[in-house]
């Protein structure tokens, strides 16, 4: 009856689950050590805590749960109805704990730890394999979280800590991140190869200011540079399909349905033929960002490292 009463006016003065999860947490691992050793002195003596420490702990958390959890005979201790019932659920809890400790510590070590690292669809056919090969040639035990997305998908995964490092374009501009430039791509004006521009090697693209544009859906860094480039050339695009990943616009491209500004492709595309644009310079940056001021694991620290040697020769020649 005392401890509901003193339960009672504990929930009435914090009104808030959160209180009682902070105030039960720390002394559930004492709660398990005493109900393993159904023996105080034993379980102190185990965890190698002082027994007044122990007996006082114990004794709060009844205190806050409002129920006996055990029956004391003396120095010996037995679970209580109560007490077997929670006993349950307390040893989930610190199993479920210890195995979460487990994983963060494995995903920190230095030569088995994870690195969560996002890049563009573009370049996961060749340049991420690419590296990451490179990569484990001194680091051959670290593993990889592999994200592929459009860029600004990826920077909100480094602010929602889902991502460690990502590869993107183009280079962000933002307060609350750190990016580097790594590398430049030269982009090609793909036409069908029945187009009437195709059997050239170059070209202008202000050449192509009356044609239709197959292009990446708004939102995406190649849609952007799409635009810039098509703005400095004296046009805005007249775009027919959009999409999400460049080699379905090749596709489109293939079945004569536009044109379209795209990297190279990782492997020979049939039906399309790809030209040099000469004016305006057609190039996207690629770079690395990071959450600014998020500690990096040893893991996450050398590809970073290893990230920055690569700048000027980033991506396949």
């Amino acid at each position: 009856m005392v401890h509901q009463q003193r339960s009672q006016e504990w929930l009435s003065q914090t009104g808030d689950v959160e209180d009682i999860v902070t105030n039960l947490v720390p002394r559930l691992a004492y709660f398990a050590g005493v109900a393993r050793n159904e023996h105080v002195t034993r379980a102190a003596q185990e965890m190698r805590v002082p027994q007044s420490t122990l007996s006082r702990a114990v004794a709060r958390l009844e205190e806050d749960l409002g129920v006996d959890l055990f029956a004391r005979r003396g120095r010996t201790v037995a679970l209580t109805p109560a007490g077997r019932t929670f006993l349950a659920s307390v040893e989930r809890a610190l199993a479920d704990l210890e195995r979460a400790a487990e994983e963060v510590r494995a995903d920190a070590d230095a030569a088995v730890g994870k690195v969560a690292f996002g890049f563009l669809h573009t370049m996961g056919a060749e340049t991420v394999p690419g590296l990451i090969h490179a990569f484990r040639a001194d680091h051959p035990g670290i593993r990889f979280s592999l994200v592929q997305n459009y860029g600004e998908a990826m920077l909100e995964g480094l602010r929602r800590g889902e991502l460690d490092l990502c590869l993107t374009s183009p280079v962000p501009d933002a307060p609350d991140l750190v990016a580097r430039r790594l590398d430049e791509q030269k982009l090609r004006l793909v036409v069908p190869a029945d187009h009437r521009l195709a059997s050239r090697r170059r070209i202008r693209l202000s050449e192509a200011a009356e044609e239709t544009f197959v292009t990446l859906e708004t939102g995406y860094g190649l849609r952007r540079i799409t635009d810039d480039l098509c703005a400095q050339a004296g046009f805005r695009p007249r775009v027919a399909f959009e999409g999400e990943e460049a080699e379905t616009l090749r596709g489109l491209v293939a079945a004569g349905l536009g044109v379209a500004l795209l990297p190279p492709p990782a492997f020979p595309r049939p039906g399309v033929a790809e030209l040099a644009v000469t004016a305006p310079r057609a190039v996207r940056e690629i770079g690395v960002a990071w959450l600014d001021g998020h500690p990096d694991t040893p893991p996450v620290a050398a590809f970073k490292r290893f990230l920055l040697s690569r700048r000027g020769h980033l991506l396949p020649t």
